[in-house]
């Protein structure tokens, strides 16, 4: 057989021997931190046997999928060594927390110092074995009675409603858990990472994209997990943590009541902040909305603004997006292209300038920016004079940004952070990535609005990534409050416009894989149409049927 690894020659091999054999034999020339390849666009392990002729492309740490890759290996090392300390309990893998993922460990009580560094070194041990992971199948009916033989309803769930013959599942040792992409060929792989006890549980801790090599600073993220741990309790009034238990409550038809109650909750947490602002009156003049792309920050912001009306105060609204520099002074990112993400793309004087005559109530002609033209419009600047003590709500990406307004004092600023930080776990060790809810959002507001098909969107995506480490998660833990405006059952509905868009990308495209993976994923719910979602969800804002207007 010919393998060819990607921009380099192409050299016959015998049939039947392993991605890692071929790497090793020294024949071809492969990046630093390469844990699996592309083959036909879509990931694949170095453990797999190649028996006809193929391209392979390395997959680094370096990227996404290959950080996703070493993160789900060291996962399943922590579930080995945690039922190997615990035999009979459950640890449930919950969210993204300070660079690593936070578990919360179901033993009857909080995790302590003494259980972290037990668990700690059983992984050491088990890596220090270099045990190999692996990959099986089993039929729909046999995994379902393994999985409810040692105890594990929630993947009993998922399966009772997953519409495929076969299950892929991933192995190491005897501990097996549901496949959604490969792993590393062994545990000895695993070169950096950590346990941190994050009362009542713990942090996993890996690598990021930027430096393989080693664990990034440990930095803390005390108002995210606050808002996150807010969460796990709305889920608990839901009584859905899960797909499985969201797919039970579409069966059983009682998805309506769960959706009235998710949007109840938001509608009351809106209704919280604004009675915040509200108590600062007088002293608040700038309320700033930041998030990362897809978060639904437009629509908070209107529906903040309604919730201050209920407590007698109106609002105005200024756009960052009138205060770009024209085309001629904006800044390039390496590739020539123009960088819109950085907060130097703005005109920060003007936009402080501005700020300064609103707080003291004098009138400013309001710039509007065409982006067709490259520049403000002079004829359509428009008058706007406040009186004192009408608030202006901000929203943009940088807002968070003390530089974006570092005229005013931060004591008439009110900060919120927006994102889509997804409560719904797939199980109880395989969660939802806050990235992938936003995606799909985008996904589907794209194809929808904007006429961007899925794959131009997948194609998007690493760069608008790339800002928003740049740009908004450095800032996020300034904000006064935040707000999750993902919903329990959103990825259901989602599904029915994404899927059929996400299957168009052909095995040609190097974002196949990417898709494909989506795709999967999608297929493990049961699909909700979108009549029982009210006009005002901020899902709606990428579905379409708002009741707002954009």
């Amino acid at each position: 057989m010919n393998i060819r690894f990607f921009g380099q020659a192409s050299v016959e091999m015998e049939p039947g021997k392993s991605i890692l054999e071929i790497i090793k034999s020294g024949r071809f020339e492969i990046p630093p931190w390469t844990v699996a390849v592309r083959r036909d666009n879509r990931p694949c392990a170095l453990s797999t046997i190649l028996s006809e002729d193929c391209e392979l492309v390395p997959l680094t740490m370096h990227s996404i999928e290959g950080r996703r890759i070493y993160q789900k290996s060291a996962s399943l090392v922590l579930l080995k060594a945690f039922y190997d300390v615990f035999p009979g309990k459950r640890i449930r893998l919950l969210h993204s927390l300070a660079k690593g993922i936070y578990c919360k460990a179901l033993i009857g009580r909080d995790l302590t110092a003494d259980d972290v560094a037990r668990i700690r070194a059983r992984m050491s041990e088990i890596i220090a074995l270099d045990l190999p992971f692996e990959e099986e199948s089993l039929s729909r009916e046999d995994a379902l009675t393994y999985f409810e033989s040692i105890g594990l309803a929630d993947k009993a769930e998922l399966l009772r409603h997953l519409n495929q013959d076969t299950v892929r599942l991933s192995k190491l040792n005897k501990v097996r858990d549901l496949w959604y992409f490969p792993l590393v060929p062994a545990t000895g792989w695993l070169h950096a990472w950590d346990l941190v006890l994050h009362p009542p549980g713990l942090i996993l801790r890996y690598p990021d994209t930027t430096d393989p090599s080693r664990l990034p600073d440990l930095k803390e993220q005390s108002k995210l997990f606050t808002i996150l741990s807010e969460d796990s309790e709305w889920s608990k009034i839901l009584e859905v943590t899960n797909v499985g238990e969201l797919n039970r409550a579409v069966a059983d038809h009682s998805i309506s009541e769960v959706i009235k109650i998710a949007e109840a909750l938001h509608e009351k947490k809106i209704a919280r902040i604004a009675d915040e602002i509200a108590s600062r009156k007088g002293q608040v003049k700038f309320i700033l909305i930041a998030g990362p792309s897809s978060s639904g920050k437009t629509t908070f912001a209107k529906r903040l603004s309604i919730q201050l009306r209920v407590n007698g105060i109106k609002t105005a609204s200024i756009s960052t997006d009138d205060y770009f520099l024209p085309r001629e002074q904006t800044p390039r990112l390496p590739n020539g292209d123009y960088n819109f993400e950085d907060i130097i793309a703005l005109d920060l004087d003007l936009f402080n300038r501005h700020l300064e005559d609103i707080f003291s109530g004098k009138p400013i002609m309001m710039p509007k920016f065409s982006f067709a033209a490259g520049c403000a419009i002079a004829d359509k600047a428009t008058r706007l004079e406040l009186p004192q003590d009408m608030p202006v709500i901000i929203e943009g990406i940088h807002c968070l940004n003390q530089e974006l307004t570092r005229s005013i004092r931060r004591e008439n600023k009110y900060l919120i952070y927006v994102s889509a930080l997804t409560q719904l776990n797939i199980d109880d060790f395989n969660r939802i990535p806050t990235t992938d809810n936003r995606l799909l959002r985008r996904i589907v507001r794209d194809s929808l609005f904007r006429n961007y098909s899925a794959l131009d969107t997948l194609r998007r995506w690493p760069e608008v990534r790339a800002g928003e480490e740049r740009n908004i998660f450095p800032y996020q833990e300034q904000a006064d409050i935040m707000f999750n405006s993902a919903q329990i059952y959103e990825m259901a509905v989602l599904k029915n416009y994404a899927l059929p868009r996400l299957l168009q990308i052909l095995p040609s495209e190097p974002e196949y894989g990417e898709a494909r993976r989506l795709a999967n994923f999608l297929t493990s719910f049961l699909g909700i149409e979108p009549e029982e979602i009210p006009p005002t969800s901020i899902l709606r804002e990428f579905i379409g049927n708002s009741s707002f207007h954009y």
